[in-house]
């Protein structure tokens, strides 16, 4: 889906830029719209198409039902705001998570943080995601995981996370919450969205102390290859991405002033 320029936007953004905003926006509705923000804080950020190292956050202070396309605030890799419609600024823990991954993960185009209530509850137990649904065998193999430092106000953390991040599109930050790191701003909210789901199955799950039953690993591989051929034909432009066209209906149904 193309997105239309709005408020003389066609001006001042590339088509692509304009583009990115749109799905960034977009993102940050869905989040609110299935009840996984955090008040202002948590952060989605998306590569401007074209420009080396920036992109786009959101302003410190909205609630993400508030964000629209113009108003995302656009950032160079080592922090220099470089547009900001509303003079609101960034949350500086946002950059220094954000600003690491799209340093060093060239094939990242989107990266999405939350603080849900299922996420951080996952993230505070030892075993992490268990492979025992179909939503979480999408993510055998393509979990890492990071160790609680603090809140992030410390540039020096970027390696660290990046380093147990690796080559994943998946990380669970301990005692923290969930990441999701997508070749594009869909494919980052897709794994967010079931990736919550499974974590709120396995904690229902743990609540009835019952006795789990694990597929065979055999069937986990081949269930998240699956996924994957899935996510690696619509990356590749081979499959229209029908899912992401059915989140954006809804939107412009709930929430149409994304776009704006």
């Amino acid at each position: 889906m193309t997105a239309t320029n709005r408020r003389g936007a066609s001006t001042r953004y590339s088509a692509g830029e304009w583009q990115a905003r749109v799905d960034l926006a977009a993102a940050y509705r869905l989040v609110e719209l299935h009840d996984m923000h955090d008040v202002i804080y948590t952060h989605i950020s998306a590569r401007v198409p074209d420009e080396d190292g920036a992109f786009l956050i959101n302003p410190f202070g909205l609630w993400f039902h508030e964000i629209t396309a113009s108003s995302l605030v656009k950032v160079d890799i080592d922090g220099n705001v470089l547009d900001d419609s509303l003079g609101m600024g960034i949350n500086y823990a946002g950059y220094v998570i954000h600003s690491a991954i799209h340093a060093e993960r060239h094939d990242v185009d989107c990266v999405l943080h939350t603080h849900t209530k299922a996420g951080v509850a996952l993230s505070c137990l030892k075993e992490g995601l268990l492979p025992l649904n179909q939503w979480a065998l999408q993510f055998h193999g393509k979990i890492a995981y990071h160790d609680y430092e603090a809140i992030a106000f410390d540039l020096d953390e970027r390696a660290r996370l990046v380093g147990d991040l690796g080559d994943k599109p998946v990380m669970i930050l301990r005692n923290h919450g969930l990441l999701t790191a997508g070749r594009s701003v869909a494919e980052a909210w897709k794994m967010m969205f079931n990736l919550e789901r499974s974590c709120e199955a396995q904690l229902a799950l743990n609540a009835t102390a019952a006795e789990l039953v694990y597929p065979p690993e055999s069937v986990c591989e081949k269930t998240a290859g699956q996924y994957w051929e899935i996510y690696d034909a619509i990356d590749a432009g081979e499959k229209p991405d029908r899912e992401w066209a059915a989140f954006l209906r809804l939107l412009d149904d709930k929430a149409p002033g994304y776009k704006d």
